[in-house]
């Protein structure tokens, strides 16, 4: 996958990559073009966070770091994910 991210496909690829927990996201309202990244728990509890400039979600390789770098710090703290990878 080297083609630039469209939000609605960052978004979706952070869905799956935090799984078994949910990935929500939202616009910044500084209307930069940031996301305010957010992985809940079963009980809706927020168990990470990250903003993330439309710079780092649309490239691919920078999205997949990202991912992977929230997905170690949750498992440093104790939360098991499911296995995942970046999509080709």
């Amino acid at each position: 996958m080297n083609a630039p991210l469209r939000v609605n496909e960052a978004l979706l690829i952070a869905d799956h990559a935090f799984e078994p927990f949910q990935c929500v996201a939202w616009d910044a309202p500084n209307g930069t073009g940031e996301l305010s990244l957010a992985v809940i728990d079963r009980t809706s509890t927020r168990i990470g966070s990250k903003q993330v400039s439309s710079r780092i979600y649309s490239d691919p390789a920078q999205w997949a770091c990202l991912i992977e770098e929230v997905r170690a710090e949750l498992s440093q703290k104790g939360y098991d994910l499911q296995p995942w990878s970046m999509p080709k």
